[in-house]
């Protein structure tokens, strides 16, 4: 438990550490909100769907919570190849431990993201149906965060080098954000993209955060969080796995 508290703090301070890190993570859920939240307010409410910043800032904050927990867990590659990871890992604790210990500091990091993201859409006008529904919308962060957390640990299990960081966003984490509903309604989709969106495990974070803060969602809350827990621990298994076999 001392090595898993340890990690978790490391990775914080890491974080709180890194102010530029911090600002810069948020121009992108900023640029959403601003450009898409009211570029396309006038479209969403003339075609009768209502509000489109109150539609779209629970996609932005579960954007910025992928974001930050992917890119968290893929700094493995970074401290492999500074040697970081080596230091850690000849470390009398199991690997076990230091996945544990990073993927929750990984996933506390995202969720202090998210958080961040929902007060500057807050101030941006956005407005959740009461105080206590941000209470159970931090819990559906953090289990996507962990979620995320844990697949980039996987990704970076298997990475050798930084050379294969863009395939992956080019060709994981971008389409699982685009085709989450985060910036488009469910409903009356065509029958193949249906598909997809129910096969993207985002989609029930986004749903789950927009049925907590707006109390409008798609699918049923119970669901949101069944898919989450079982992604999330399928994922947590995996990226243990995959991390255990690293090489030093």
């Amino acid at each position: 438990m001392n090595a898993i508290y340890i990690l978790w703090l490391r990775q914080l301070k890491r974080y709180l550490r890194s102010r530029s890190r911090i600002v810069g993570s948020l121009g992108q859920p900023i640029l959403f909100l601003v450009a898409l939240g009211f570029g396309f307010g006038p479209v969403f409410q003339k075609a009768g769907a209502g509000n489109y910043l109150e539609f779209l800032a629970p996609g932005v904050v579960a954007m910025a919570v992928l974001f930050t927990s992917v890119f968290t867990g893929i700094e493995i590659i970074w401290d492999r190849q500074f040697g970081f990871l080596k230091e850690t890992l000849v470390a009398p604790v199991s690997r076990l431990s230091i996945m544990i210990g990073r993927t929750a500091g990984g996933a506390t990091v995202a969720t202090l993201q998210g958080v961040i993201v929902l007060v500057i859409a807050t101030l941006a006008g956005f407005r959740p149906v009461s105080l206590w529904s941000v209470i159970p919308a931090i819990l559906i962060m953090i289990l996507t965060a962990t979620l995320f957390t844990a697949l980039g640990t996987a990704i970076a299990s298997v990475l050798e080098d930084m050379q294969g960081f863009q395939l992956i966003m080019n060709f994981l984490i971008m389409p699982l954000f685009f085709l989450s509903g985060a910036l488009f309604p469910l409903s009356n989709l065509p029958g193949a993209l249906e598909v997809v969106v129910k096969i993207d495990p985002l989609s029930y974070g986004v749903d789950g955060l927009r049925q907590t803060l707006t109390g409008a969602g798609y699918f049923p809350l119970s669901l949101d969080l069944l898919v989450l827990c079982g992604v999330t621990v399928a994922l947590l298994v995996l990226g243990s796995w995959l991390f255990s076999k690293i090489q030093i």
